[in-house]
Parts: structure tokens; sequence; C-alpha cells
């Protein structure tokens, strides 16, 4: 049996009261030998109100701003409503928002709870955060990028904090605990606190995943504006990549939400966070086709995050669609995925609303294609093309927006992880509203990069029988 302890002894003095109360309320729970795996609501729910408020005490500090000066009175207010659009930074909207979202999925994950209570949790958490993390009226349009998009975020840094702690991924045993940490903080946090407590809540079920890390440099080589915009013609990019769950795997399913899911990010020195995205299958079955066609569809749920210096837009949304692959030869490989569907998007505009914000909100159709071909265990090419109609739905004084970002690359591995690669990318945006006429940006990238792929094969699953000799 697990023993009690004062949360203002020594011990827990470095702890914020409320996560040691989370701690000394479940510690003392007997844990049987053939009991079912462990979960607690009670953890995650006092983790995320302590963690709120955190985030609004250091708000209130930091920012000089009284928005964050909440009182009874403002509770009060902000239960009774309405919820309205902010008009906060795109940067805290978009991206600050998904991740303190994914914060709170991830300490419900690391409590043993499964997806959907841990996603229940995160929305709760959200909601809790808007009427009193603020002392300004709630948004519905923070609850949709905290409360879906943190899940869709949440769970992919879940799964790939397991991935690091487990014994497969070929890292350093020392460096697994922090990384894990790193990549979802619920996970670190819970293991220091509770030990191996909720480590049988989840299992990874052994995916084949294939990731890899680029580093290099970027060259502008096209960009045409209807009006002047600053960027920077040469940069640093950092990008990482991982597709997990890739179908074909013997044994391997597709029972849970996020049982096969694929997440990018991209660091430049010209704009900091210039891409963010993840997706994954939230329901659907496998398929296959002869001996040489595996695959999956159904229900997807994505989360993006683009900034490519000229323009910003976000979507979450849902689509149908399909991920697959296709042995064409006994060493080539073809894997895709195609998705269409509908999203709340926000996007960058030529000027401000009529609410002070240089970008605008609406329901967006969205659209994905991305294909990779391999040769070999030395080649790959990647092609990602992601599209938004901005105001084709619902017209509106904010006017219409269509985005489109292509995304190429060709992998060269030169020796076991170590490999090369040249990237072309090119994004482009017709605007236009009811003041300002048609206006068009485009600029296109190469860049030159170093990579470290994860896994042998560029990951092509090879589920065919090995041939006779």
């Amino acid at each position: 049996m697990r023993t009690s302890y004062d949360c203002l002894s020594a011990r827990h003095r470095a702890l914020p009261l409320v996560l040691c109360l989370a701690w000394q309320a479940t510690a003392a729970q007997p844990t049987a030998p053939d009991a079912e795996p462990d979960k607690s609501f009670a953890v995650p729910a006092l983790e995320i109100i302590g963690l709120d408020l955190i985030l609004s005490n250091v708000n209130r500090h930091v920012s000089g701003s009284k928005d964050y000066d909440v009182s009874l009175g403002s509770i009060r207010r902000n239960l009774r409503g309405p919820w309205v659009v902010d008009n906060d930074p795109f940067s805290i909207n978009q991206f600050a928002h998904p991740y303190q979202g994914s914060l709170y999925h991830g300490a419900g994950r690391a409590s043993g709870l499964s997806y959907w209570e841990a996603a229940g949790l995160t929305f709760a958490g959200s909601a809790w955060w808007e009427i009193t993390g603020e002392q300004t009226p709630p948004s519905r349009n923070d609850q949709i990028a905290s409360g879906i998009a943190g899940s869709f975020l949440g769970e992919p840094l879940f799964r790939m904090a397991h991935l690091v702690l487990s014994d497969r991924n070929g890292l350093p045993a020392a460096w697994r605990s922090g990384l894990a940490t790193v990549v979802s903080p619920g996970v670190g946090l819970n293991r220091l606190m509770f030990g191996s407590r909720f480590s049988d809540a989840f299992s990874d079920h052994e995916p084949s995943y294939y990731g890899r890390l680029r580093m290099g440099a970027t060259h502008a080589v096209q960009h045409s504006f209807d009006t002047p915009v600053d960027f920077k013609v040469n940069g640093a990019s950092i990008d990482f990549a991982i597709d997990y769950g890739l179908p074909g795997m013997p044994g391997y399913t597709y029972k849970r939400p996020f049982d096969y899911f694929t997440t990018r990010v991209m660091l430049s020195s010209a704009n900091g966070i210039e891409g963010l995205s993840t997706t994954g299958l939230l329901w659907g079955a496998d398929y296959g086709f002869g001996a040489d066609v595996r695959g999956i569809w159904g229900l997807y749920g994505s989360y993006d995050y683009l900034s490519p210096q000229i323009f910003h837009v976000s979507t979450t949304s849902l689509s149908l669609g399909t991920t697959g692959q296709w042995w064409a030869s006994r060493t080539v490989a073809i894997q895709g995925t195609a998705l269409a569907g509908l999203g709340y998007a926000a996007a960058s505009t030529l000027h401000r609303t009529a609410d002070a914000r240089d970008y605008h909100y609406g329901v967006a159709p969205r659209f994905a294609l991305g294909l990779r071909g391999i040769v070999g265990d030395d080649f790959s090419a990647d092609m990602l093309t992601r599209m938004v109609s901005m105001g084709s739905i619902d017209q509106r004084d904010a006017g219409r927006d269509e985005i489109a970002n292509i995304d190429t690359a060709l992998t060269w591995r030169i020796r076991g992880r170590h490999a090369v690669g040249v990237n072309y990318a090119w994004s482009h945006r017709s605007s236009s509203s009811p003041d300002v006429s048609g206006r068009r940006q485009t600029l296109a990238r190469v860049g030159l990069f170093y990579t470290l792929v994860g896994r042998e094969g560029n990951g092509a699953v090879d589920w065919r029988p090995t041939p006779a000799d």
C-alpha cells in the first residue's frame, strides 16, 4: 500500500500545493496484483487547475495586461456569457492555446484515462480557463483551439513520449526520461509523482513508425506579392516529422483514436515556428487488396498551423480519407494519404477586420494529399499538398482566401541513419474582400538538408513473405 504524506512537509514544498494534493488524494489507494490498469480523474483535474492558476498569475505579472485580473465578479459574469470571438494575436490563439490544451490532454492520458476521457477533460479544462483564467469574456475560438485542437495535438505528443521511453528507439537510456518530459510534460510529471502507478494503462502495441529530423539552410527562389512584404531570402531550418502506425504491420490494429497519426513541426530562423501539423485516424478500419496493398480508411482529426512568412493560416478539422501503401515492385513502395473535410479556420488578411484583428475566422473546406515513393533503403521522394478555402461556404465581410502549400523533398541515405536531402516548398494565397480587389502572394524556396532518419527502410512496411532463395 502506498503511504500518504503531508503536503506542507519539506518533501513537497518544491511542488505547487494543488499538485501535491493530487498526489496525496490518490497515494493511499492499494494496487492489487490482478487489478485493472489504474486511472484517475482527480489527478489530471487538479493538475489542470494548478496549471491554470500558474499561467494566470504568471501572465498577470509578466504581461502588464488587466485581462488576468480575475475576481469572483468576473467569474460570475463569464458564467453568464456570452461567448465571443476574441482578438488576441494570431500566435496566441492558434498556437499557444492548442499547446495549452495538449497539456490538459497529456495530463489525462498520463493518469490512465482513455483518449475520449482525456479529450472530454481537455474540453472541460479549456472552458475552465475561459471562465476562470481571464476576466475577459470567454471566446468560442479559443474553446475550439484548446478544447479540440489541444486533443488532436496532445495525443500524438503523449504517444511520442511513450516511444521515447521504450527500448525500441535506440536513444541512450539516460536521455529518455528528460526527453519524454519535454515532449509531453504530463508523462514526466506523473512518472515523478506516482512512479509506475499508471504505466500499465497504455500499450502502444508496437506500431511501425518512421521519423526523420532535417537540419539545413533555405533560399527563396520565387517571391511575388501584390503588396510589399518583409521577408528573409535566406534562413536556417529544423524540421521533424513522424508517421506512426503505418498500415501493413502484421498484428497491428486501429481500434483506438490515433493508432495512426502523422505529426510535423518546422522551425525557421526567419519566423520561428513556421509550421506545426498533426493528423490522426479517429475512427476507421484497415483493408487490403491482393498481396501488395494495405491501408486504412475512416474519419481523421487534424490540427494545422502554417506560417511561411507571407501569411499565416490555422485549421482544426475533421476529414474523411485513407492512408495506404502499395508495393509496386520488390524494392519500390508507394505510400499515400488523401483527405477531404471541413474545419474551423483562421487566416491572415491584408487589412484589419472591424474588431481590429489582422486575421479572420470561418468554416472552411480542407484538402490534403501526401505521397512518398521509396526505393530500397537508400532513396525516398516526398510530396505534401494542403489547401484551405476560406469564404467559400460562409460569405462574410472579411472576404475570401484560397491558400495552398506544396512541400516536396528528395532524401538519399548515405550510411546507417545518416542522409542528405533537397527540399522545395511553394506557398500561395489569393485573397479578396469587399473593399480590396483580388490580391496574390507567392513564396517558393529551396533547401539543402542533413537528415537523421529514425529507422531503416525509409518507412516502408513489408508484410510480404521472405522470397525463397
